[in-house]
């Protein structure tokens, strides 16, 4: 499929993705378009296939039909960890390597061959809310502070878009507010496109700019959220 000069502003296309399981669609023929610096929502029931979407956009799982175009090149085209590299995923539980903050951090860069510095680390963890933690172990972290290190660990890598999933839902309601007022913070001070799954739709209000609604595997409705989530 050739892109069209229409979807240049495109940073990321699904055409058809289809995900089928021992014979039942997972995810069934979902074709959407994100621009550059677009916010969009994940939204609908347990179930309904929002986490299983996520997971084929950077390839964690496999699609059985249709594919994903990352600036208009087709993702199997793309080797997997540059694609997740720039397809950065914070997860609903942060699972982090046994040792400190900083070798977390490292971790993505040090994967293709680069050196962050202290003072990388340091601006980084400082963007999170977490000056002076580089030397702490993750394993005295707080659940809030164990996800904050978990999205500087993903912005370390520069990603493209940032793809969340459910990434507040663990958190007691205090962290949860403080990881989604950081997070929100980080995508409008830096401009980042991003696409989060989340079941509290006060939350995706907050956030997010358009709103997709999925239910039993489909795209049932798409676009700006106060059309789709306040019609």
């Amino acid at each position: 499929m050739s892109q069209s000069s229409s979807q240049d502003d495109c940073v990321l296309t699904t055409h058809h993705l289809t995900r089928v399981v021992d014979g039942k669609p997972i995810i069934e023929d979902i074709s959407i378009q994100v621009r550059w610096g677009d916010i969009l929502a994940v939204v609908g029931s347990s179930g309904a296939g929002k986490s299983s979407f996520l997971r084929l956009l950077n390839r964690l799982d496999e699609p059985t039909r249709g594919t994903v175009f990352l600036e208009g090149r087709d993702y199997h085209d793309i080797p997997p960890r540059e694609l997740r590299r720039r397809l950065g995923m914070v997860m609903q539980l942060p699972y982090l390597f046994p040792g400190s903050v900083a070798k977390n951090i490292r971790f993505g860069p040090e994967q293709r061959g680069e050196v962050i510095s202290d003072e990388e680390i340091e601006s980084l963890l400082d963007r999170v809310r977490l000056s002076g933690y580089s030397d702490r172990e993750v394993t005295n972290l707080s659940g809030g502070e164990a996800q904050r290190v978990s999205l500087a660990r993903t912005l370390a890598n520069s990603p493209q878009i940032l793809l969340l999933d459910e990434p507040t839902s663990a958190l007691d309601a205090a962290a949860r507010r403080d990881v989604e007022d950081l997070i929100d913070s980080i995508i409008h001070r830096e401009g980042l496109t991003c696409i989060i799954v989340t079941h509290d739709l006060d939350q995706a209000s907050r956030m997010a700019k358009r709103a997709m609604v999925m239910e039993a595997g489909q795209l049932v409705r798409m676009g700006p959220v106060e059309e789709v989530l306040h019609a």
